[in-house]
């Protein structure tokens, strides 16, 4: 750590309170969605020996933002760490990241039991490796009791979300006998809704994406149609708690008017 470094850190922590003293409780968001992205720039720019390091990084960085999630009672975090875009990388991007992933769902139902946090995985599973698929199982079975709701999107795509949200309500319709000519009539937005992966999760209040892309990817369409968003120029892995923060004063200062 440099001398920079040292000064800086009582600075940081100066400037965290007052920017929670702007922040008034009933103005937090109940749902926060984050999108951990910019893992290999910030390996480039950072001039690291692989991407793995960021990976890791990246993943340690995610234990700490559940921390400060915790200490500011947000009950409900979904956090999107890998796309089913993610899986067309190359093998010998993909196969250290999974390896990172694995020893983060090792440790992570210690962490999250000690926050109160449940944990629950969404996305195509199929898709991932046996060992990683067996990793998030068993995350899930170690933290399944938390009053607050941990969600990782894993495999995961928007508009495959959604399909299968159409499939799986027209094949129950189906099942009750509904005839085919009248399934479009039973198909409204609360029965899509209820079909959904987080079909037991509030919305989203806030979504959050790192590393200066301004768009969703997909993350949560259905879902973040009246969310807030903010995109943060940071990488992931540099994402800092102050800018947490700041993030959510700027979502306490905005009038939310969900389409109206």
């Amino acid at each position: 750590m440099t001398f920079r470094d040292l000064v800086k850190q009582p600075l940081y922590g100066i400037y965290e309170r007052r920017l929670l003293q702007t922040i008034p409780s009933d103005r937090l968001p109940h749902h926060v969605g984050i999108i951990l992205d910019g893992h290999r720039r910030y390996a480039r720019e950072a001039g690291l020996p692989d991407y793995e390091t960021s990976y890791r990084a990246g993943m340690a960085k995610f234990e700490d933002f559940l921390d400060w999630c915790h200490g500011l009672g947000i009950p409900a975090i979904t956090a999107w760490v890998l796309s089913t875009e993610n899986l067309k990388r190359p093998t010998d991007e993909l196969d250290p990241y999974f390896d990172v992933l694995i020893s983060l769902f090792e440790r992570l139902p210690a962490h999250a039991n000690r926050l109160g946090y449940s944990i629950r995985f969404i996305g195509s599973l199929d898709l991932l490796p046996d060992a990683l698929v067996r990793a998030a199982k068993q995350a899930e079975e170690g933290a399944s009791h938390g009053q607050h709701r941990l969600t990782i999107a894993l495999g995961y795509g928007g508009r495959q979300e959604i399909i299968d949200a159409c499939r799986e309500l027209v094949s129950d319709l189906a099942a009750e006998g509904i005839p085919a000519a009248n399934l479009a009539e039973h198909i409204d937005v609360d029965a899509l809704s209820a079909h959904l992966y987080t079909a037991d999760l509030p919305d989203p209040d806030l979504v959050i994406r790192t590393s200066g892309e301004s768009r969703l990817s997909g993350f949560l369409l259905w879902q973040s149609a009246y969310a807030e968003y903010l995109f943060e120029d940071v990488f992931w892995p540099a994402f800092r708690r102050v800018d947490f923060l700041r993030a959510l004063r700027d979502y306490a200062r905005r009038e939310r008017r969900f389409g109206r």
